[in-house]
């Protein structure tokens, strides 16, 4: 299976996208929390488009 990583999102660009100060991003990383994230070398950290909209629908509610 081909993945296109022409769309990785920093830390920065993730958090807008979803909304979220970075420093959130930040904690939730450091907390093992989601969304998943990519790890380059020992600093870049890098986030999926499609990692970015599982978070997001993962937490869908819906009401009756």
């Amino acid at each position: 299976m081909k993945e296109n990583y022409e769309s990785l999102f920093t830390s920065r660009e993730a958090a807008q996208y979803l909304g979220l100060a970075k420093i959130t991003l930040d904690i939730w990383r450091s907390k093992g929390k989601p969304p998943a994230y990519i790890k380059i070398g020992n600093r870049a950290i890098r986030y999926r488009r499609q990692d970015l909209d599982d978070f997001i629908l993962q937490r869908r509610v819906v009401e009756e």
